[in-house]
């Protein structure tokens, strides 16, 4: 299965490990936080120290493979975003699709704002299950943490093997 493939799963571990360590960091760190995943690891951008986060990406990871693959699903992931802009603009589009007269396409518009509602109401089911089935990937298999690296201020990268 593509979602298998080595260079994949391993991002999708490195984002389910990013999504755990920003709930754990947040239970003690109430600031902006932010993520970014590749198949090597991935970075936080936090204003943080390199200890915080180093115990808050041990107990992600502690927390991960003892089965709370919750942890893995995060409320401010892109996939979410992606998910209800994709979503609202595409019901919005539906109504008015193929109309050429502009007269017409206004009488539509409250039309296309429900159907675009319709559509963010759907997305905040969906967004979540693409995050548990897609774009992350709890089962951490023998993933470790190798590494934290401090690159300048607000900026980590944490790195897996």
């Amino acid at each position: 299965m593509l979602l298998n493939l080595p260079l994949i799963l391993e991002t999708r571990r490195n984002h389910a490990l990013e999504h755990a360590t920003l709930h754990v960091m947040a239970q003690t760190h109430p600031i902006s936080m932010a993520g970014h995943s590749n198949p090597t690891g991935f970075f936080i951008l936090a204003d943080i120290s390199t200890e915080d986060l180093a115990a808050a990406a041990t107990q992600a990871w502690t927390r991960l493979t003892a089965g709370e693959r919750d942890l893995a699903i995060h409320p401010g992931c892109g996939t979410n975003f992606a998910t209800t802009v994709g979503l609202a603009s595409t019901f919005a589009w539906l109504p008015l699709r193929g109309r050429k007269s502009t007269l017409t396409r206004l009488a539509l518009v409250p039309f296309a704002l429900l159907f675009a509602a319709l559509g963010f109401a759907a997305a905040r089911q969906l967004g979540p299950a693409l995050q548990q089935h897609i774009t992350t990937e709890a089962n951490l298999g023998e993933m470790k943490i190798a590494e934290i690296r401090f690159i300048r201020k607000g900026v980590h990268r944490v790195i897996t093997k």
